[in-house]
């Protein structure tokens, strides 16, 4: 007479230690993506810490990357726009415009390629005049809406954006080497927040480590086989 412990179905036997399931615990997966995000936040806290001296440091040619990057930003908008203008999915009055857009920004485009002055100019006058749109739009739609949720909020940005792209217009070189300026120091500001975040994040996952495994152990503890 076989006893239940003989039984092929093995529902009976004692588990094996070598047969051990692997760790799949929730715990774990949290201390892997809390590893991952302290070295990630790290990473662009460094990264945006470094660019924010390279602005402040060499301000002139970080203007000319950024006119040269302007440019080829042109360039290609202007060419997907002038392939639309030709395809089928355009309405015919529509195809003018597209291809007069795009045969703007070409020039534009090459515009910024003979000189950080034309770069750089260009630059400020297409934030100022995008400035100044936006803030007259958000402006006339808090005026005209009296029940606009947050109607004084909406006017105050407004009136902001179009004053820094009536500035930006008037004063492109001096208002962008602000910009600049300012950017270069938001920059340094966010970075040393980020890698503030990430030792945080460091020390956090460094106590869920250990809390995890011990919330753990007693699942893997090896029990009495009960005797029939």
């Amino acid at each position: 007479m076989t006893s239940p412990s003989d039984s092929p179905s093995g529902t009976g036997t004692a588990p094996q230690h070598g047969t051990e399931p692997q760790d799949a615990s929730p715990g774990g997966g949290l201390a892997a993506l809390a590893n991952m995000g302290w070295q990630i936040l790290l990473t662009t806290g460094l990264a945006a810490i470094a660019l924010g001296v390279v602005v402040l440091v060499w301000p002139e040619e970080t203007l000319r990357v950024v006119g040269v990057l302007f440019g080829i930003y042109l360039l290609v908008t202007g060419v997907f726009q002038l392939a639309a203008a030709f395809g089928t999915h355009i309405p015919g009055h529509l195809r003018a415009l597209h291809f007069l857009t795009g045969a703007l920004s070409v020039l534009l485009g090459l515009i910024c390629f003979r000189g950080t002055l034309q770069s750089v100019l260009l630059l400020a006058l297409w934030i100022g005049f995008s400035w100044l749109l936006r803030g007259t739009m958000v402006t006339a739609t808090a005026a005209s809406a009296p029940d606009t949720p947050a109607r004084g909020w909406m006017l105050f940005t407004g009136i902001i954006g179009m004053l820094a792209g009536i500035v930006l217009i008037v004063s492109p070189f001096t208002s962008i080497g602000a910009l600049t300026l300012t950017a270069g120091i938001m920059a340094i500001v966010l970075g040393v927040i980020e890698v503030f975040h990430a030792i945080r994040m460091r020390i956090e996952a460094g106590r869920v480590a250990p809390g995890t495994a011990a919330e753990r152990r007693p699942l893997f503890r090896s029990q009495p086989h009960p005797q029939h």
